[in-house]
């Protein structure tokens, strides 16, 4: 299984986005798959904080559509939301030490070892700081 990342959802959704179109896309065509795509759950939360914010988007979008997609999300039948677990820690704080992340980034490390901990092993993201992580590849599904 692969999983999508924030950043590929919220270009999905934003038509402002200069990669909107080619992110919609790889989306439309991830929901339905006949291969699982996981999606974070805290992708989902991110998901939503983002593209609701008027200090990223001069018209943000109104909380109730972004929650309508984070719910077409959660149905799609390819889909399956990544969760922690309690043994999330385990994964969470080696990824820490090796990658010696601080800050904003842990919340990447975050992302990572819930998709350690599911099988993922491929990342759909534009974010190439997802490759200080052992154990997990970035891939771009935009070009």
């Amino acid at each position: 299984m692969n999983a999508i990342d924030t950043n590929i959802l919220v270009y999905a959704h934003r038509a402002d986005s200069p990669w909107h179109e080619s992110a919609k896309a790889f989306v439309e065509t991830a929901l339905t798959s006949d291969e699982k795509h996981g999606i974070p759950y805290h992708c989902l939360v991110e998901f939503f904080g983002i593209v609701t914010n008027a200090r990223i988007f001069k018209i943000p979008t109104a909380p109730e559509t972004a929650m309508r997609q984070c719910r077409n999300l959660i149905a799609a039948p390819a889909v399956q939301i990544l969760t922690e677990s309690s043994s999330s820690f385990e994964i969470f704080a080696p990824l820490l030490a090796k990658s010696r992340v601080a800050g904003s980034a842990v919340h990447d490390a975050r992302i990572a070892a819930v998709c350690l901990e599911n099988g993922v092993r491929v990342i759909y993201t534009l974010d190439r700081d997802f490759s200080r992580f052992a154990g997990l590849r970035v891939k771009n599904p935009l070009g």
